[in-house]
């Protein structure tokens, strides 16, 4: 499993963009995590899926929230990294209005997921493989903080957690 002080696996995240801009054509484009998060400070949070409860009405809503404070504690961007595709990952982005603030990042073979060990099992649920909920610092490429939830639980991968990170 990652942890504190490694460096990000080299993968490659969709990200689905609904205007044309900054290179980015209409729909998913590719974004290369070691090129992304090089020289620069990034909230990223993963969660099991889009559209589902917590991660819904809790997870992603805090991060959008607290994306002024972030960004005066010195994050550039917010990523929220979940194994489904970029067509899902786009319409939940617009359902949870996180333009300009939280980059909806697809990882929809979970390449990212699996290496940073970070898995979760749901097929059981019907889910197939999906990632763990938690939430990390990153700067320059490296992780500076960690924060790994319990099966079921949404107690540290939350905004307000992650904020007090950046801030102490």
């Amino acid at each position: 499993m990652i942890k504190v002080g490694d460096t990000l696996p080299a993968a490659t995240l969709m990200e689905f963009s609904e205007v044309e801009g900054n290179g980015c054509s209409l729909g998913p484009n590719p974004v290369d995590v070691v090129k992304a998060s090089a020289g620069k400070t990034i909230a990223v949070f993963a969660l099991p899926g889009a559209f589902t409860p917590t991660c819904s009405a809790k997870h992603v809503p805090g991060y959008v929230e607290n994306f002024a404070e972030l960004k005066a504690g010195g994050v550039d961007e917010i990523w929220c990294v979940s194994v489904n595709d970029a067509f899902v990952m786009g319409a939940w982005a617009r359902e949870q209005k996180t333009d300009g603030k939280v980059r909806m990042l697809a990882d929809g073979s979970a390449d990212f997921t699996k290496a940073t060990g970070l898995t979760l099992d749901l097929t059981t649920r019907g889910m197939g493989l999906r990632s763990n909920r938690y939430s990390m610092l990153v700067k320059d490429g490296k992780v500076a903080a960690l924060n790994v939830e319990g099966p079921g639980k949404f107690e540290v991968s939350d905004a307000a957690t992650l904020l007090a990170q950046v801030k102490g």
